[in-house]
């Protein structure tokens, strides 16, 4: 009897015995059927006469080779050859590539016994099949007649893409698919290109799942969701998307894919696994390969036949492996692809949002009396042009809402604002924050960063206290003004940006100047168009809308109903000096909205101490009794001396705060007694 083992190929574990000759081929008809692309239909033939065994080759296109130990003796292709074997000689078919290997043993028949033995023993039990470790090698393989069982280790693919690309027609559909599941970006074009390659490639998978470790950090109890995976894709072969009834998943394969890191067929799922999941589904035939990203299992994709057992071969294992590999790398891809889209859109929003914020703060620049009238008519002067703009005044008066309004409504607003206050960092640091650094700079440089004026290319950037910025860091100011170009810490490369600066300083930069701590330079550099936020004393008119627009505003946050304010506390607001200029009326109305009862109005006791120190001061400036031209002239003689108090006695500032020509100022203090 002579018996034949397959030990490589599409059916491998394949066994088939016979008494006197056993056919090998393609056909259908041989007693040893394999069904690999590159054996000839009618291959070769075994035969054996009791004693010796021999092979001969029937004129096969790839040829046969018999190999004896570490022995090749090879005969050419197409070419009738017929050699005697020893038990245990191996017979290589086909490509020599990747070949069909045989391993061939016969048995002599047994004596004649003398006598029929006088008692028959009672049967044994038959031995269960020997378990087979798993090795070292591409492929391990549990066989017994009623099964075959492969698994492919994820370190052995490299293998496994060489046998596919022997054979030419099959590296040609493998191309195909993996050209278009790279091309694809989005996961869902991903997943619907994995399962047309998946139907293309393996002709009898009639349902496909693919299964993807779930990305959220944790589960809803809070607990680590690192292990957790979700089918995120069902396919069933001539049914356009998603099935209709879902797809169920066999666990234990999948189990035994994600334990063992390798990818697994299961030929008669049935009899080989019976899992109630693989049961249940009606799954006869099934294979399960990782999808994976060096040590990290991303997923696992799960392919099924239910029509009939046994259908699947290693051939399609190997097929489904390469599918696979080349899976994993766009799935990783449309995954990271996925997080930057979220992350840009989560950005885009943000922009949006900053920029409708910084909009409705420019809407929200409230003044009506003249010295704001005069702010707005010299922004729009400036708005549109590429010149510096240098903006003057006290803390508290806006002066970045100013800045913002002459981005935003100019060219540049679809780029970004940035703004950064000099007085706020030391020195090195506002340095790197500028101008960026390169890796290893300075300690602490771990990493390349871009500074201000590149994130700002093309838009502006606005300087809070350019006054109190340091003189080394000004001379570097200095040259991005005239030659448009900045150069990192650490670089020696320097590159160009189209940067608008705007600049704003509570200080006088003249002074400055005089005293040394600013180049003179760049003071004329950044006096291109100087623009001037007058205090809120010099507005008192805007007292009353810009209290009320407070006022409103902190109601809403607070969803508190205040009534409004009364006479009273309306006028002591607009007598207040207010040293701290719009920041502190906010803030002095936000302390209001906090403290009143819904529904009430603000009343003079209602307000600070300091404002409400104001009082005296109506007593000081009341005229006394008399007609009503004495009364007048007493007040208007109070006002002419607090207001050239306020500017330190200059004639024509005070004029022109007061909306009068200097020579009416002069006529009025000369006839008060005024020097």
């Amino acid at each position: 009897m002579i018996r034949v083992e397959v030990e490589q190929g599409d059916v491998r574990g394949l066994r088939a015995e016979k008494s006197e000759q056993l056919t090998v081929g393609r056909a259908p008809g041989n007693d040893l059927h394999l069904p690999d692309w590159h054996v000839s239909g009618n291959h070769a033939v075994l035969s054996f006469d009791g004693v010796h065994a021999r092979i001969r080759d029937l004129r096969s296109t790839n040829g046969s080779r018999l190999l004896r130990g570490q022995t090749v003796l090879a005969i050419d292709a197409s070419c009738s050859w017929e050699r005697e074997l020893e038990r245990g000689d191996r017979i290589s078919f086909g490509n020599s590539t990747a070949p069909v290997v045989v391993r061939v043993e016969w048995s002599e028949p047994a004596p004649k016994p003398v006598a029929p033995p006088i008692s028959v023993p009672p049967e044994q039990p038959k031995p269960p099949a020997p378990r087979v470790e798993e090795a070292d090698s591409a492929s391990v393989e549990a066989v017994d007649d009623s099964r075959v069982v492969a698994v492919r280790p994820v370190a052995a693919i490299a293998e496994t893409r060489l046998a596919v690309e022997a054979d030419p027609i099959s590296l040609k559909a493998v191309y195909e698919a993996g050209r278009k599941i790279g091309s694809a970006l989005e996961l869902d074009d991903v997943l619907d290109a994995i399962s047309d390659a998946v139907f293309t490639l393996v002709a009898k998978a009639t349902h496909l799942t693919i299964v993807l470790r779930d990305e959220s950090p944790t589960d809803a109890s809070g607990a680590s969701a690192q292990d957790a995976y979700v089918p995120v894709t069902t396919r069933v072969r001539g049914q356009s998307g998603a099935p209709t009834q879902p797809v169920p998943v066999a666990r234990s394969v999948f189990r035994r894919v994600l334990s063992q890191r390798a990818a697994v067929l299961a030929a008669d799922a049935q009899r080989d696994i019976t899992a109630a999941s693989i049961l249940g589904a009606s799954i006869l035939s099934t294979m399960a390969v990782p999808l994976w990203k060096g040590d990290e299992i991303l997923g696992v994709l799960e392919v099924d036949n239910r029509d009939s057992p046994g259908i699947f071969r290693e051939r399609d294992l190997d097929l489904l492996t390469v599918v696979a590999a080349n899976a994993s790398l766009a799935v990783a891809n449309a995954r990271l692809y996925r997080r930057v889209a979220r992350a840009e859109a989560s950005a885009r929003a943000e922009a949006g949002y900053l920029k409708q914020k910084a909009q409705k703060r420019i809407e929200g620049i409230i003044g009506d009396s003249s010295a704001m009238r005069a702010v707005f008519a010299a922004m729009q002067k400036v708005i549109d042009t590429r010149v510096t703009v240098l903006i003057e005044g006290e803390t508290g008066t806006g002066k970045e809402r100013v800045a913002s309004a002459v981005h935003y409504q100019s060219r540049r607003k679809d780029k970004l604002f940035v703004a950064q206050n000099c007085a706020a960092m030391p020195e090195t640091l506002l340095e790197s924050e500028l101008f960026g650094h390169k890796r290893g700079a300075f300690t602490g440089a771990d990493s390349d960063k871009k500074g201000l004026f590149e994130l700002a290319d093309g838009g502006t950037l606005f300087l809070d206290e350019i006054g109190e910025m340091p003189l080394a860091l000004q001379s570097k100011l200095l040259r991005v003004l005239q030659e448009g170009e900045v150069r990192p810490l650490g670089s020696n490369t320097t590159r160009t940006v189209d940067v608008r600066i705007v600049a704003a300083t509570n200080r006088k930069l003249e002074d400055e100047v005089k005293a040394g701590r600013f180049r003179q330079d760049l003071y004329y550099r950044l006096q291109v168009f100087p623009l001037r936020l007058p205090p809120l004393r010099e507005r008192r008119d805007d007292v009353p809308l810009l209290a009320k627009h407070f006022l409103d505003r902190y109601s809403r946050e607070m969803a508190k109903h205040v009534a409004g304010f009364s006479q009273q506390a309306l006028e002591l607001l607009m007598s207040y000096g207010w040293p701290g200029n719009v920041r502190e009326l906010e803030n002095e109305v936000q302390r209001l909205v906090i403290q009143l009862d819904p529904g009430s109005y603000v009343m003079p006791h209602d307000l600070s101490p300091r404002v409400r120190n104001v009082e005296g001061v109506l007593d000081k400036i009341r005229p006394p009794r008399g007609t009503l031209k004495d009364m007048i002239e007493h007040i208007e003689k109070w006002l002419l001396i607090e207001a050239l108090r306020e500017h330190g006695g200059n004639k024509s500032a005070t004029a022109k705060t007061l909306g009068i020509t200097r020579e009416g100022l002069h006529k009025k203090l000369k006839g008060y007694g005024i020097g």
